[in-house]
């Protein structure tokens, strides 16, 4: 068996066991999200950030929707079958298929589920709007019922991943921002809100890459977890221990900076350094999301790299 057929049946084996745990752990899928940069010692408890589920009832069908909004999302299930794994198509098509919208650009319309002073409905608008530096997925505000429905009401930060936002009845939020106000710090807009539209735009979150998991101690992260998030075993091996799968990265390297990233403290890595977590979009953000929803108009080569006719070329050694 090849080197890649060994790695492919290892990666489905741990989606199947990923599956059996989802199927176990239900919806509790709180992840850390710290308002300044981890120490560390730092073992206080942070705000949360959750990635809602859907009922277990509509996972197939949300992933085979996903799957029409945009074939990319799809799992190799011809790889699976020529492999001969034991597992079940729609159970590998619910765990493994993605949640992108797509490379076609598209607007997302918005409302807000409580009555929202004008300028605070356009300042988180507008944050919402930063990915469109690259990307062609926008947000608007509609009088009607939006597509992405924000509220500002109890149960910390979270959201619905990409297209599952679709599946949400009508008369629920699939963003929630808890106690946001224009009195809210800018750097609180610049961390919570871009990284729940992350979210939506399909984004998981970036702490759960492999090799930042391969950093955590797991014997320290029971017990930290269990000490400041109630979080039993499963729950942790779950939540953190568990590496994303490399379908839904797309070839990007981990980035502990990125606005995706939650921090975790140095006391449960084995190096005693901490995941710093991110606190805006950075530039590999913005690389990642002008990679699937690339806007016509902007070249991420041009945004990192300045251009002009060798001609031009100045010689500093002779200036």
């Amino acid at each position: 068996m090849s080197e890649n057929e060994t790695g492919l049946r290892e990666a489905l084996a741990r989606i199947a066991e990923i599956a059996g745990a989802a199927s176990q752990a239900g919806d509790n899928s709180a992840h850390l999200h710290g308002s300044k940069r981890a120490s560390p010692d730092d073992t206080s408890e942070a705000p949360s950030c959750s990635i809602k589920s859907l009922p277990k009832r509509l996972a197939l069908r949300a992933a085979q929707a996903a799957i029409n909004i945009n074939p990319v999302n799809a799992p190799q299930l011809t790889q699976l079958a020529a492999l001969g794994m034991d597992i079940r198509p729609p159970l590998a098509i619910t765990v493994a298929t993605t949640k992108y919208w797509g490379p076609t650009p598209r607007r997302l319309t918005v409302s807000f589920m409580e009555t929202t002073p004008a300028d605070l409905r356009a300042r988180i608008v507008s944050h919402l709007n930063a990915w469109t530096k690259t990307g062609c997925i926008s947000f608007v505000e509609t009088n009607d019922v939006g597509q992405v429905r924000i509220s500002r009401g109890r149960g910390g930060y979270w959201s619905y991943l990409g297209t599952d936002i679709l599946h949400i009845p009508k008369n629920r939020p699939t963003m929630n921002l808890q106690a946001f106000t224009m009195s809210t710090p800018e750097s609180e807009y610049h961390r919570v809100v871009r990284h729940e539209a992350g979210h939506t735009l399909g984004f998981e979150h970036e702490h759960m890459r492999k090799e930042l998991v391969d950093r955590i101690d797991p014997a320290r992260a029971y017990d930290y977890f269990l000490r400041t998030q109630g979080w039993n075993k499963q729950t942790v091996d779950q939540q953190v221990l568990t590496p994303l799968s490399a379908q839904s990265i797309m070839g990007t390297p981990a980035d502990q900076t990125s606005i995706m990233c939650y921090q975790l403290p140095g006391s449960i890595t084995y190096d005693g350094q901490p995941i710093v977590g991110g606190l805006d979009i950075n530039a590999t953000d913005y690389a990642f999301v002008g990679k699937i929803y690339p806007r016509p108009d902007v070249s991420i080569s041009d945004e990192q790299e300045d251009d002009w006719p060798a001609s031009e070329d100045v010689d500093a050694l002779a200036a």
